[in-house]
């Protein structure tokens, strides 16, 4: 599952923005918001979510229920 910022939360600071290694995090109307599309939960990358390790408000950078888990491609396969 992706993860979403909670935009009623978000304080706007950029940090996840910086962090994020697909660049999936984008500024909306002041707030930040997520690409589920472009989020792999930092599997691969990171051991935990780069957002969500970084975000000065706990509970900002949640897993999107509503969506399906991310799937890392298969070894040989490009994503």
């Amino acid at each position: 599952m992706p993860f979403k910022i909670v935009s009623s939360q978000c304080t706007g600071c950029s940090a996840c923005e910086l962090e994020c290694p697909n660049a999936a995090i984008f500024e909306r109307d002041g707030s930040f918001v997520i690409d589920s599309k472009k989020c792999t939960e930092c599997i691969g990358h990171f051991d935990e979510p780069q957002c969500v390790a970084v975000c000065p408000v706990d509970r900002t950078c949640v897993i999107d229920t509503s969506l399906p888990r991310y799937q890392a491609p298969a070894r040989g396969e490009t994503a």
